[in-house]
């Protein structure tokens, strides 16, 4: 048999695990602040750029596609050369990879903090940055399937299905919810409305949770557990079951982020039964990793990667055992909106993906560089350090989601609500938010204790970037192997063909009916088109990111519409695009605020809130009074929403300049009546138009249809 000699490239993988410590560093401190504001407004510095609705969705996506998106990157270009037996199929396109990914994460911050955004959550960036995000990972797929090719390997190890399966889903999830029209170039309009952009968004969402975020990982697990335990993986058969079916079930689970909203019953229906069912291969998943340690479980006692490795499989265990939990119609009407869902999120994310990538550098830096960890006494400190920042964060979370659930829907025995002033929840829950704050700055002393400690490693080292390694070329297959999926291994592009249809089927029954369906979307006569300046403060709405405190959607809760008015229907929100119903409520739902308040409490609420709301958390925005409202794109901006299928006529476009100044001077007269001056060209205009518009094409004392039924919350 002829042996081969070749090298692995640890160059690439010593580039990513660097860029994963840099923006690990850099995502957790930009949260740090984000927690702060949630305490201390001010910590904005009164910038617009810093601003707490512009600052958050730069530390998701820092975290998401920066921290962890490096780490996925250095834990599959390291394991999967390996697995292979072969250097990756191209040394420049690994470096092109991971130079355009660095540029896209840098201008996915800039252009986020300067308030070009779609809004779309974990998708914000804009059509240009999307683009080049498509063919970073045609870059990427195409090095990863070229050594797969080139293996000299006859089966793919387990891993290599989870890498296939990220491969494949994250390119259509990004495809599918990134079609948009564009106006200029860092502005455009979804395709999709209301209903339809909603179950997109959360098909997307909750699945770039599940193959960004985890089934990646579940291949760095089935590689690095076993070699750091030095043991084999605990089941085969239990793999093979994880993996279809954890692919198969995971993608129709979005539509559970929507419940009691306007999206179609059935829809949601299918989201809760499927989000039960996960809890199955899920756990099946931990359960293999950790009955992988038997036999094993002393050296968890004195090795720092596998302490971190177990409590990463715990955090998932529970992250996976709550989001089902979070699906149950009974729960989520409790849950959601509140900071249950920020817990739940940080458990998987600081626990799950945040142990798993440290046990990952933790192990592979060492190896690279030739030499022992510098300190494992320090990689312990980080270990507990961590640990106890994540529990400082989580519990505080769910103490103060029991508050506002409880707060929110409590009545007096006269039948009305005992807290009607939303903020007397947020203040309530202030404590809890300090606490929160307090176990980020734990868990990011941990991140720079372990980035000295791998600095430390590296400098006593040196890197091997051409690792020396040998195996028989592949010979020509002699036997019938004993089962269809050991066949099945050998072939990867028949392998990828089959995870594609795995994942395609639920988005395909879930959406296709609810786009094409007329009887999901019921038609209201009344719902009109925004007018040229609220189109234009809406969008202004949007740049500001106060769909990430403030949520549109009144579900039918006895305490929701007594507090915020008529809930909400499918057709109010034909002409949104995109859709802004949002996922926590910081502050109070909006989508009934039009014409509850005059024109002046809106001007003195943005300029100071704690004028109108005394203890508000929410940051001032002088910049609006301040700022000229940029009409430069407003005429292709309503051309574009007429071909997305809004009813705006010639002459309405035509007379868009006319009509919004007429709309504004009679905002900015009203001001002036009340003793405030301030230039009708000015953005605060735009916006309070439009907040003045939400829910005003449905009338409060409408009467109901025999079949519309306002649940109770008892």
């Amino acid at each position: 048999m002829q042996v081969e000699q070749f090298n692995y490239d640890n160059k690439i993988v010593r580039n990513f695990g660097i860029a994963t410590i840099i923006w690990g560093l850099v995502g957790m401190s930009i949260g740090l602040l984000v927690a702060t504001q949630l305490i201390w407004p001010e910590m904005n510095f009164l910038n617009q750029y810093t601003t707490f609705g512009r600052v958050r969705p730069v530390h998701t996506n820092a975290v998401v596609f920066a921290f962890v998106g490096n780490a996925i990157f250095m834990g599959v270009y390291y394991s999967m050369q390996r697995v292979l037996k072969a250097r990756m199929f191209s040394d420049l396109l690994s470096k092109i990879h991971f130079w355009s990914w660095q540029l896209v994460i840098v201008a996915s911050a800039v252009t986020l903090l300067l308030g070009y955004t779609s809004s779309h959550e974990y998708a914000e960036m804009e059509w240009p940055i999307d683009i080049a995000i498509t063919l970073v990972w045609v870059v990427f797929g195409i090095n990863m399937f070229g050594t797969i090719i080139k293996r000299r390997e006859r089966h793919m190890y387990v891993a290599v299905w989870f890498y296939i399966a990220t491969f494949v889903t994250v390119a259509v999830l990004h495809i599918v919810n990134s079609i948009q029209l564009p106006v200029s170039l860092w502005k455009s309009y979804y395709v999709y409305a209301g209903v339809q952009d909603a179950l997109v968004q959360w098909w997307y969402g909750h699945n770039a949770v599940a193959f960004f975020l985890t089934t990646p990982y579940l291949g760095m697990m089935y590689y690095f557990l076993p070699k750091m335990a030095n043991r084999p993986v605990y089941s085969y058969k239990l793999s093979i079951l994880h993996f279809w079916s954890l692919i198969f079930i995971y993608i129709w689970a979005g539509p559970h982020h929507l419940l009691y909203t306007s999206l179609p019953s059935w829809v949601q229906s299918l989201g809760v039964v499927f989000s039960i069912m996960l809890i199955a291969p899920s756990w099946g998943g931990m359960i293999n990793g950790l009955l992988t340690l038997r036999g094993a479980w002393d050296k968890v006692r004195t090795e720092p990667t596998l302490k971190f490795m177990v409590v990463a499989l715990t955090a998932y265990g529970m992250a996976t055992f709550e989001g089902p939990l979070l699906s149950l119609k009974q729960v989520n009407a409790i849950a959601h909106f509140t900071d249950w869902i920020v817990a739940h999120v940080h458990v998987g994310a600081l626990g799950w993906n945040g142990f798993l990538t440290f046990a990952v550098l933790y192990f592979i830096i060492p190896k690279i560089y030739k030499t022992p960890l510098y300190s494992k006494k320090l990689a312990n400190v980080h270990f507990w350090i961590g640990t106890l920042g994540i529990l400082f964060y989580a519990i505080p979370m769910y103490w103060a989601a029991v508050v506002q659930g409880l707060m929110w829907k409590e009545f007096t025995p006269e039948g009305v609500l005992k807290y009607p002033n939303f903020l007397a929840t947020t203040l309530e829950i202030l404590p809890m938010h300090m606490m929160r704050a307090v176990g980020g700055a734990l868990y990011l002393t941990g991140v720079i204790i372990m980035t000295y400690n791998l600095i430390k490693t590296m400098k006593a080292g040196k890197l091997v970037a051409n690792e020396a390694a040998e195996a028989p070329a592949l010979e020509p297959v002699v036997t019938r192997e004993p089962t269809q999926h050991r066949r099945l291994e050998r072939k990867p592009v028949l392998f990828m063909v089959l995870a594609l249809v795995a994942i395609l089927i639920g988005g395909i029954v879930e959406m296709i009916p609810t786009f094409t369906i007329s009887s999901n979307v019921p038609k209201i006569a009344s719902v009109q088109p925004y007018t040229a300046l609220e189109l234009q403060g809406r969008d202004l709405y949007i740049r500001e990111g106060c769909v990430n405190c403030h949520s549109q959607t009144v579900r039918p809760f006895r305490s929701e519409t007594a507090r915020y008015g008529e809930y909400s229907k499918a057709g109010e929100f034909v002409y949104d695009m995109p859709f802004l119903w949002g996922s926590k409520r910081t502050g109070p739902d909006l989508h009934r605020l039009g014409g509850k308040y005059p024109n002046k409490w809106h001007f003195d609420h943005l300029l100071d809130p704690t004028i109108t709301s005394p203890g508000s958390i929410m940051p001032a925005y002088p910049w609006l009074i301040e700022q000229t409202l940029d009409n430069s794109l407003l005429d292709k901006k309503m051309n574009a929403m007429r071909v997305l299928g809004v009813p705006y006529s010639e002459e309405e476009i035509q007379n868009a300049f006319t009509n919004l100044q007429k709309q504004a001077d009679e905002i900015t007269a009203d001001l002036a009546a009340n003793q405030v001056e301030v230039r009708s060209d000015s953005e605060i205009i735009a916006v309070i138009a439009y907040l003045q518009r939400l829910g005003k094409d449905i009338k409060a004392e409408a009467p109901q249809a025999a079949d519309e039924i306002v649940l109770s919350d008892n």
